[in-house]
């Protein structure tokens, strides 16, 4: 069965990557992938959002994908993998999808808009469902209410936090900090003020203006955030 993923990861090969719906997610997708050096083919059914993608991306058709013959038609059997970003029609979303796993596109990602359309494109065989307005939202709330500068939700539980260094540890090595014990953080690594990111140790002393990257379960990465 599929799995809910808050981050979207590596898709496939450096092959084409077929992004059908070209909305706001499905564009900046698309165009995110082709500047790390895919070839991307994408799709929609509306021919202004076609000609707005025509120079952006390296291929762009206007097709209607719940037809497994378009499908067919404009190659998808040989794509590496395949998101369904369709924004708002969900049984376009779950016809496509099946009309992918049909075809035995072997990666397929695809937004959900709910939890019962998720169900559903995880029964019918989507690799991995995807909440991108969702998970954007939970990242934002975290940076307006606590000390976060980024979040990132790895699974249901467990989480990525960016955040600035509490005043209370600074000065402080790690080790003296303790803050497995007192947080039930780990401390991954730490971004001096004006330097790049290294490997935090015991030894670390965390300085003024540092920035931590800290793994940890959702409600102590959440309760770290809240120190000062």
């Amino acid at each position: 069965m599929a799995k809910h993923q808050t981050l979207l990861g590596p898709l496939g090969h450096a092959d084409t990557v077929l992004v059908i719906g070209l909305g706001r997610f499905g564009s900046a997708l698309a165009i995110s992938l082709e500047e790390m050096g895919h070839d991307v083919m994408g799709v929609d059914l509306d021919p202004n959002l076609v000609a707005d993608h025509a120079s952006a991306l390296s291929h762009v058709l206007e097709a209607d994908t719940t037809r497994l013959e378009t499908l067919r038609q404009i190659g998808a059997e040989d794509v590496s993998a395949a998101v369904v970003a369709i924004g708002t029609d969900i049984e376009a979303s779950i016809l496509t999808t099946a009309a992918l796993v049909d075809l035995e596109v072997p990666s397929i990602w695809a937004k959900a808009l709910t939890g019962p359309h998720a169900r559903i494109l995880e029964r019918i065989g989507a690799t991995e469902v995807v909440f991108p307005e969702r998970d954007m939202g939970v990242r934002v709330a975290h940076q307006v209410t606590r000390r976060m500068i980024d979040w990132f939700q790895l699974d249901d539980g467990f989480a990525l936090v960016e955040a600035a260094a509490p005043v209370s540890m600074i000065g402080k090595t790690l080790e003296q900090l303790k803050v497995r014990s007192r947080f039930g953080i780990t401390v991954v690594s730490i971004k001096p003020m004006g330097a790049p990111f290294t490997y935090a140790t015991a030894d670390t002393v965390i300085g003024e203006g540092d920035i931590l990257l800290v793994a940890a379960n959702t409600d102590a990465a959440e309760r770290f955030t809240r120190q000062k």
